[in-house]
């Protein structure tokens, strides 16, 4: 009684030390909440008034107690204070002018120590000020004044191959690299660093000096031998830096592989007997009766082959995942890189300009967005400490919806990180109040938010080349006429566009998502091999996943997840096509230009608006135009992506994809007479000289949608047909239980046995370890995948109708739902697959048990098949949703 009791009202033992924390005036609580409170001075750190618990909390006269400016106040003179010591202890400062930290309490509010720093006249303070960032810091010490008395160059050399930026005087401090984290100073002969992070700044400060000694020590070998040994710089750690390779950046000579052409050609081998041992049985039917209308039956055979090949892929493709060759997955060849690519020379040639392209939405800035943006800017730390420039550029589809307090948190937030940004307006199809009509189009609208902002970036180029540069034109000439053509880009669009930043498209786009993390030293390695490759149209690289929850349920799909990106890795080592996921890959931003095209928007778009799955369009696209698509695994799990939280946007995922399989492939059905059943871009991927195996692989995965969708509608069939026409039906049919016993075979047994046997022999895991943890998932996935297949014929159905269908952006952040909350939830989504499945139970008991008996279906291999599809999809929403299955409230 006890144990309920503690569910509803806190035991003894919690009431106990609520009234000793009252007595003490400490929480716990609070003490986590002020650890994961933003960095200080942030203008997302949390409002102490704003907080429910009462001010009371803290002894009286607490200093907390006090509005939060003069908190804020209070801890960035302490924090200042101690840093200054810190650097004189250290002996980073001599006493001269100029010298000193300067830390950001607010937007607009920086403080200093010494005081006497804000009003120095070499301009430090106002400098720092400029760029904006957290907080800075000056080293003066002898080493560096001897260094940069005989350092002539813009850049000073370090100890693992990178390089930190030489400016002539504080005054070019606002327009540096900001993703350095520090700059030599030439006329005062002083180092400044600064960083994201207060609590980082001397570890920055302490790492450029070392490894400036080490580089003034090392032999000369040393200095020009710059093999890679795995750059580890970030936001909050420079760490050790990746040296860089000698050469030009030849291009490799890649091998096309072989061995996929033959899994495919075994893959239709078997397709071919299987069909065979059925057209035999028609044969002999035939010859025993001499009917020859069952040979009708063969109308079936291109719809049979459609959704067949995957399960005779996956056959061919086990076997060779347990016997066949695994060297592949650690070369490289046409569509594969196991091994990175020779680095490029920056002594000899100007590394290219990478441009990161993050659509966004309403996601949470604190929770989703600044992590990812810290994540990237550890990456161009490393870059432009290699000598390459970089640059974020965020593509906000949600700032013009959100309330104008935390769209102004997202602007400073922009503008902090120098972050170039592209807002445009919410969706007005029928504007009130005078206001100018506009579409946001798509059924997903990541395609036509990305195609905007490209627009705008576009539109600031062509003004940019009208512009006559002299031959003296400076850098700072160059961005003054970038603001001012920008401001005149946003004047034409009549205050309906938002931007700020630099918001111009480099070379590459390494194109992300906003629950993203990548690793710290990986642009080098692209920006390389997509300067050796010119025939590459997209790197895709290999993911793992960033957890957000420990549910069940999110724990099933990073497994499944994992489970894909293995079989991905396999199949293209393979010398398979590498697919597009449609993040975590860097474009070739000049084949993307290829392939535009313009529609009644009058403008130049990139990303299909007309198909729910743009990636796949961009995909062939590029390929139709004869560039490639390779898979880069070599960056192991650095890059990761975030996995649905939710069996809802799971489910979401799936029809997503499904439709946008069948608007690829087939007009909808009124079309089918004037334009034909296939779309324009189906038959010119069919006329392409892309590889006649690639083109089957590809269909074959686009068969798995249409046997998904296709499974409940002919169990059901099969229920009536195997009750009541029993002994009736033509030997040619298969029965939905011998196809239940072929997937069971194929997917569950040999297919996870396969799957622990190649991360076996790839040195991953253990086979036992790796076969327990299949056989864990293993009836979750049969659940979910079980009650897939209404969901997915109602997307394929509404596309062929012309039913409206859209879908939002996946969650990132977890939604903590009560379990009377996520009741009416789970019901007004599923209403009609309850009904379907309250229906279907009824009519078996009925037909079981009511019936007369000659109309009675009670034979097992009739009921099962059905009953599968029923049970999992009544159980699909319900036991894999974790807000149900935890029963909080």
């Amino acid at each position: 009684m006890n144990a309920l009791k503690g569910y509803l009202a806190p035991g003894k033992k919690a009431e106990q030390d609520a009234k000793k924390a009252k007595k003490t005036g400490t929480s716990a609580p609070m003490q986590m909440e002020m650890h994961t409170t933003p960095p200080l001075g942030s203008p997302l750190a949390p409002s102490f008034a704003d907080r429910s618990r009462p001010s009371s909390l803290y002894p009286e006269g607490d200093f907390r107690n006090a509005p939060r400016e003069s908190v804020l106040t209070v801890r960035s003179d302490v924090v200042v204070s101690w840093l200054h010591q810190q650097q004189m202890e250290k002996l980073w400062a001599v006493g001269a002018p100029g010298e000193g930290v300067i830390l950001k309490k607010a937007k607009g509010d920086f403080t200093c120590c010494p005081p006497s720093l804000r009003t120095e006249p070499s301009g430090i303070f106002d400098c720092i000020v400029a760029m904006n960032v957290k907080a800075a810091m000056t080293v003066n010490t002898r080493v560096i004044k001897i260094f940069l008395a005989r350092q002539h160059a813009d850049y000073v050399p370090l100890s693992d191959g990178l390089r930190l930026q030489v400016l002539p005087t504080v005054e070019y401090l606002p327009r540096c690299q900001k993703h350095h984290f520090g700059a030599f100073i030439q006329d005062q002969q002083i180092l400044i660093v600064w960083d994201d992070d207060p609590k980082h700044l001397l570890q920055r400060a302490e790492y450029i000096e070392r490894s400036l000694l080490e580089m003034i020590w090392a032999d000369d070998d040393e200095e020009t031998d710059e093999k890679k040994a795995g750059a580890n710089v970030s936001t909050a750690d420079l760490g050790s830096g990746s040296d860089v390779e000698d050469g030009y950046g030849a291009q490799e000579k890649r091998p096309t592989l072989l061995l996929n052409p033959l899994m495919v050609g075994a893959t239709l081998c078997l397709l071919v007997t299987a069909l065979g041992l059925g057209w035999r049985k028609l044969g002999l039917e035939v010859a025993v009766d001499g009917n020859y209308t069952r040979l009708a039956l063969l109308a079936v055979v291109p719809c049979q082959i459609f959704v067949s090949l995957f399960f005779m892929q996956v056959i061919i493709v086990n076997l060779t995942q347990c016997f066949g060759p695994i060297n592949n997955l650690n070369s490289n060849s046409k569509f594969y890189s196991g091994k990175a690519p020779q680095r490029l020379n920056r002594n000899n040639r100007e590394l290219p300009h990478v441009t990161i392209q993050m659509p966004v939405y309403k996601e949470g800035l604190v929770g989703v967005i600044q992590p990812t943006i810290i994540s990237l800017k550890a990456a161009i730390s490393t870059y432009e400490l290699q000598g390459g420039t970089a640059n974020i550029f965020i593509n906000d589809d949600g700032m013009q919806l959100l309330p104008e307090d935390e769209a102004q948190a997202r602007r400073d937030f922009y503008d902090e990180h120098t972050i170039g940004w592209v807002a445009r307006p919410g969706h007005k199809p029928n504007p009130e109040n005078g206001e100018k009509a506009f579409l946001r189009r798509g059924k997903f609208k990541k395609a036509s938010n990305m195609n905007y902002a490209l627009m705008v970036s576009n539109k600031v180029e062509e003004r940019l080349l009208t512009i006559a540069r002299h031959e003296g034109w400076s850098q700072a000439e160059e961005y003054v006429a970038y603001d001012q053509c920008l401001a005149r880009v946003l004047e034409e669009e009549e205050g309906r566009a938002w931007a700020g930043g630099n918001i111009r498209v480099g070379d590459y786009i390494l194109l992300i998502d906003s629950d993203t993390r990548v690793p710290a030293d990986c642009l080098l390695d692209a920006a390389s091999e997509m300067e050796q490759s010119p025939e590459v149209g997209i790197l895709q690289f290999n993911s793992g996943v960033m957890q957000v929850t420990d549910s069940f349920f999110e724990n099933g799909i990073t497994f499944f997840t994992n489970l894909v990106y293995t079989a991905i890795r396999f199949a293209v080592a393979m010398g398979d096509v590498s697919p597009f996921v449609g993040h975590n890959a860097m474009l070739r931003w000049s084949a993307v230009q290829q392939v535009s095209y313009h529609d009644e928007d009058g403008y130049e778009k990139f990303w299909s608006e007309s198909h729910v799955s743009e990636d796949f369009d961009m995909s062939l696209r590029l390929q139709v135009n004869e560039y490639i698509i390779r898979y880069a695994a070599y960056t192991g799990d650095g890059f990761k992506e975030g996995v649905s939280l939710t069996v809802y946007d799971e489910l979401a995922r799936w029809e997503k994809y499904a439709y946008g399989c069948n608007e690829l492939l087939f007009n909808p059905l009124r079309f089918w007479i004037t334009r034909g059943p296939f779309t324009k871009l189906f038959r010119e991927f069919l006329r392409s000289n892309m590889r006649f195996t690639s083109k089957i692989t590809m269909m074959a995965y686009i068969g798995t949608y249409y046997a998904i969708g296709a499974s409940w509608i002919l169990t059901l069939a099969n229920y009536f047909i195997m009750g009541w026409y029993v002994g009736m039906y033509d030997k040619y049919y298969l029965d939905s239980f011998q196809v239940y016993f072929s997937l069971i075979l194929v997917f569950s047994l040999l297919g996870n046995v396969s799957l622990a046997v190649l991360r076996y022999r790839l040195n991953e895991r253990g086979f036992f370890s790796s076969f327990f943890e299949n056989l864990k998932w293993l009836l979750l996935m049969t659940v979910f995948l079980g009650g897939l297949s209404m969901h997915v014929s109602q997307s394929l159905l509404c596309h062929f109708f012309e039913i409206d269908m859209t879908w939002g952006a996946t969650a990132k952040e977890v939604e903590n739902v009560t379990f009377f909350e996520e009741i009416p939830r789970l019901l007004k989504r599923f209403k009609y697959t309850f009904l379907f499945c309250i229906l279907m139970s009824a009519g078996m008991i009925v037909c079981a048990l009511v019936v007369p008996w000659n109309w009675r279906i009670d034979t097992f291999v009739a009921i099962f098949p059905l009953c599968t599809v029923v049970v999992s999809h009544f159980l699909m929403p319900i036991a894999l949703n974790p807000a149900l299955m935890m029963f909080t409230w």
